[in-house]
């Protein structure tokens, strides 16, 4: 089941997306007047400009955050050739799948994803076939 929350500023509204993150910490460790993992809610969308805000948001590696421009809403894809899939592997750490994609269960269940999907490659996880952070804690390194 999708848990899917958003915290707005009035410009710019956070998207967080809990099942895609992978712990890699660069949110809160970064902007923590926004992000702070011991507050509820974690994110504080009052807590500093909308710039500063994106600016961060852009260097979640997973697409657990996200955001949209409240005048614009909530962008749909246009199909183009930055729309393509791409798969990024991470040192000692997941694969990142970077467009859409449907993901296919061994029970013929399938679920669409977009923007990026982090996938478990340390076998660790436990969340599967999704990275929950793990390879952390276990050690995982590139061989």
């Amino acid at each position: 089941m999708s848990k899917t929350k958003e915290y707005s500023n009035g410009e710019v509204t956070i998207v967080w997306q809990a099942e895609k993150c992978i712990h890699s910490e660069r949110c809160w460790r970064g902007l923590n007047s926004v992000f702070d993992p011991d507050a509820r809610p974690w994110i504080n969308a009052e807590g500093a400009s909308t710039k500063e805000i994106k600016e961060q948001i852009d260097k979640c590696p997973s697409g657990a955050l996200s955001y949209y421009m409240n005048d614009e809403g909530p962008k749909e894809s246009d199909g183009g050739a930055a729309d393509r899939t791409h798969v990024q592997v991470m040192k000692d750490g997941p694969l990142l799948v970077h467009g859409d994609i449907v993901l296919e269960g061994k029970d013929g269940s399938k679920n669409e994803h977009s923007k990026t999907t982090a996938l478990c490659r340390c076998g660790h996880s436990a969340n599967k076939p999704f990275c929950d952070g793990s390879h952390n804690k276990e050690g995982f390194k590139d061989s």
